[in-house]
């Protein structure tokens, strides 16, 4: 099972991107992928996910309205779309699944990725002028 995060990088505020996370080693048919994201001297938190059993998504609040998780089944991938970023969305972002735990909803996903033994390299975001 792996993880592959890309997309990240430097961007003024307001400002758009795009991450990706592609999954090898099981598949989207059943199982989720979710974005976390860490600032320095801050706890983990999980941004987002988008369950594979009834399509929910799951937003922490200080993200929604502003970022899009999406998923493309067929390149085993899931994009989180953010824009209208601040600064205080600099952290290094990171994808996880919730392999092998089954999940129905995606707020059961978030915590079941939570507890996973798999997840991207991260990827650095950072909102500046």
């Amino acid at each position: 099972v792996q993880l592959q995060a890309s997309g990240g990088g430097l961007v003024q505020p307001g400002g758009s991107l795009r991450l990706s996370c592609a999954a090898s080693g099981f598949t989207l048919d059943f199982y989720t992928i979710g974005w976390f994201r860490q600032a320095p001297g801050k706890e983990r938190e999980g941004v987002s996910g988008i369950s594979s059993s009834d399509g929910s998504t799951y937003y922490a609040d200080s993200v929604k309205g502003r970022f899009t998780i999406s998923r493309d089944k067929a390149k085993n991938t899931v994009y989180l779309q953010m824009d209208t970023l601040k600064p205080e969305d600099t952290a290094v972002y990171y994808c996880a699944t919730d392999y092998p735990r089954l999940s129905i909803t995606a707020a059961q996903a978030m915590d079941n990725m939570a507890l996973s033994d798999y997840w991207g390299q991260g990827t650095q975001v950072t909102v500046s002028s």
